[in-house]
């Protein structure tokens, strides 16, 4: 009976030590993300990039009422034409956030 516990135990971590050393093996470096602010007077742009393509611009008046905007960025995998079947027909446009939670 004795001998049943440390095989027993064995046997338990076999699994465990695989699966971590797979996961040391599989190892997946993070997406380099940047975050790039350029800013002057009067605007403030923050860019996002990530693995070298840029998701999202915000610009920001300085000095004025009017409000932030975000330029729509098309992934470059579409037809980004405004046609009536177009799915991304606004990239390149300006667009204010209304609500935000």
């Amino acid at each position: 009976m004795t001998m049943k516990r440390p095989l027993l135990s064995l046997l338990l971590a076999a699994p465990l030590s695989l699966a971590a050393t797979a996961a040391l093996a599989l190892d997946v470096p993070e997406p380099q993300v940047k975050q790039i602010v350029l800013e002057d007077d009067h605007t403030r742009v923050e860019e996002l990039r990530v693995r070298g393509q840029t998701q999202k611009v915000t610009v920001q008046p300085k000095n004025s009422k009017a409000p932030a905007y975000e330029i729509i960025m098309g992934d470059g995998s579409r037809d980004l034409s405004a046609g009536p079947g177009s799915t991304r027909g606004a990239a390149g446009q300006r667009v204010w956030r209304l609500l935000d939670f």
